[in-house]
């Protein structure tokens, strides 16, 4: 049998307000085998609205605020616009519009609750809803013999396709401010070791760990909570040991690691207890580094069969990198000559030596290429390199210190704002680097390379990337190269943009850059 660890806190709590619980010390509560003791999670009172009860009340409040402001935000321009053109039925016509637009958001899934581990809309959802939106009034007004003209009905809709962009940016951003699960982790103790330890050394997720039920009496290597133990074999109260240590720790999702101890039907009957007793649940996958875009679930014979996408290397999406490459690093060249100007000015006179440097560095498929940045060193750093070594800050091939000594005074300041860097815009332009991607390696680096860290240059080096944003020279060598593969396999426009947009906070932060 199962059985659930409560707290002295929890106990006490338990006692004040719902009568005084069974007396219980550290001699007579269980621990090793002892899975057949009398389990505690009947002191846990389960009158009180659940974490996922009260969850669902804020879901249906945003939700409907959404729908709200979804309503306005296509139905009043369209309004205003069919009125300008003094269109017959201007407000009817608007506000079955409206309503349409709601109903497609609606079936599509747009105002579910998107903290349930479910995968975020593609970028270009609004953009589908909107043309569904069009195929859906064109029907109906073929069969109601509307007497909107059509190009001025088109017309009318497209301030909603904006709006509608901009609305679910937003209702995002707001779900991710307000979306931190309170996390049960079940399952046997490798997979809740590997989930605590990811979840519990990386951020930019809505996952919070409260405790764990591992299956079987083995401790845990982590210092993670320990709020219950399922029997190694089936028992008929695994659920309710979730459930009561749910409860006890507020726990709002319950994260399940399936394992040998865990069969098919042992899932099944625990996934049941879970569901009937209100509190969603989640499956850890063996799977890791690959973005849920590309992720597509399917079932064939009774068994759920997951799709992975491969990684974008040909197609429209690179044609379009390729042109935003281009097109940014002509633009920022052009808007950034002056600040280009007097940075060469400064490092000219702030040293002895050319104001740019040129270095060989590795590029996509392994090919050299010259890279070009404002020079921050002494002249001769390379010869004082070899003499540094042993003052390596970073566990993996690359060099780096904190306080280099070959480091010019304004080179520190260009290092610290990332300024350095401009000139490679001239190598995104020359088609030799991206304006989002890997880091660019030494050639001396790239020889101690193993296939794992080759795939690094799978792509174009970048000019920033998930590295520039994560901490730059702060991270371990294996942590920069789990970011630049998880980028290798999962880029997409819109992740190049979203990097984009976060480089510039990173810049000002400062942090990492030395």
């Amino acid at each position: 049998m199962g059985h659930v660890e409560l707290s002295d806190s929890d106990r006490s709590q338990s006692a004040r307000a719902w009568g005084t619980p069974h007396p219980r010390n550290a001699a007579s509560r269980p621990h090793g085998t002892e899975f057949d003791a009398p389990r505690q999670a009947s002191a846990v009172p389960r009158e009180r609205p659940s974490p996922a009860a009260a969850r669902m009340r804020r879901t249906g409040r945003h939700a409907s605020a959404l729908i709200g402001a979804e309503l306005l935000g296509l139905g009043v321009p369209a309004w205003l616009v069919l009125r300008a053109g003094g269109q017959p039925g201007a407000v009817v016509a608007a506000g079955v519009a409206a309503l349409a637009w709601a109903c497609v958001r609606a079936a599509r899934g747009r105002y579910a609750d998107g903290r349930s581990g479910e995968s975020s809309p593609r970028p270009l959802s609004t953009v589908g809803d909107w043309l569904l939106l069009v195929g859906v009034l064109a029907v109906l007004q073929t069969v109601a013999g509307d007497p909107v003209d059509p190009v001025g009905g088109l017309v009318a809709l497209l301030p909603g396709l904006p709006v509608g962009a901009a609305l679910r940016w937003l209702s995002r951003a707001g779900q991710r401010r307000r979306s931190v699960r309170r996390v049960l982790v079940v399952g046997e103790n490798p997979g809740v070791e590997r989930a605590v330890r990811l979840l519990g050394s990386r951020s930019g997720h809505p996952y919070a760990v409260v405790a764990a039920v591992p299956v079987g009496a083995a401790p845990l290597e982590s210092a993670v909570r320990v709020a219950g133990r399922l029997a190694p074999e089936a028992a008929g109260d695994d659920a309710s040991t979730v459930l009561g240590a749910a409860f006890a720790h507020d726990a709002d999702l319950a994260l399940v690691a399936p394992g040998p101890h865990l069969s098919e039907e042992r899932l099944c009957r625990l996934f049941w207890g879970l569901h009937d007793g209100g509190l969603p649940l989640s499956v850890l996958s063996e799977l890791s580094g690959i973005a849920a875009e590309r992720v597509r679930p399917a079932a064939a014979a009774g068994l759920t069969l997951l799709h992975i996408a491969p990684p974008l290397r040909r197609g429209p999406q690179m044609l379009l990198k390729t042109a935003l490459d281009r097109a940014g690093a002509a633009l920022g060249l052009l808007l950034l000559a002056p600040v280009l100007l007097l940075i060469g000015a400064a490092v000219r006179l702030g040293s002895d030596g050319p104001a740019f440097h040129r270095q060989i560095r590795q590029g996509l498929h392994n090919r050299p290429f010259t890279m070009w940045k404002f020079r921050t060193m002494v002249v001769d750093a390379e010869r004082h390199k070899r003499l540094l070594t042993a003052a390596n800050d970073s566990d993996g091939p690359m060099f780096k210190m904190r306080r280099d000594p070959r480091v010019t005074g304004i080179g520190r300041l260009l290092r610290r704002t990332s300024l350095d860097e401009l000139p490679q815009l001239v190598n995104v332009l020359r088609g030799d680097m991206s304006l989002v991607g890997p880091r660019p390696p030494l050639p001396d680096e790239v020889s101690r390379y193993d296939d794992r860290e080759l795939r690094r240059l799978a792509v174009r080096p970048g000019l920033t990337g998930l590295w520039q944003v994560s901490g730059r020279s702060d991270l371990s060598w294996q942590e920069t190269v789990s970011l630049d593969l998880w980028y290798v396999d999962n880029w997409s426009p819109a992740t190049d943009l979203g990097l984009m947009a976060r480089t510039l906070r990173a810049v000002t932060d400062g942090r990492g850059a030395y």
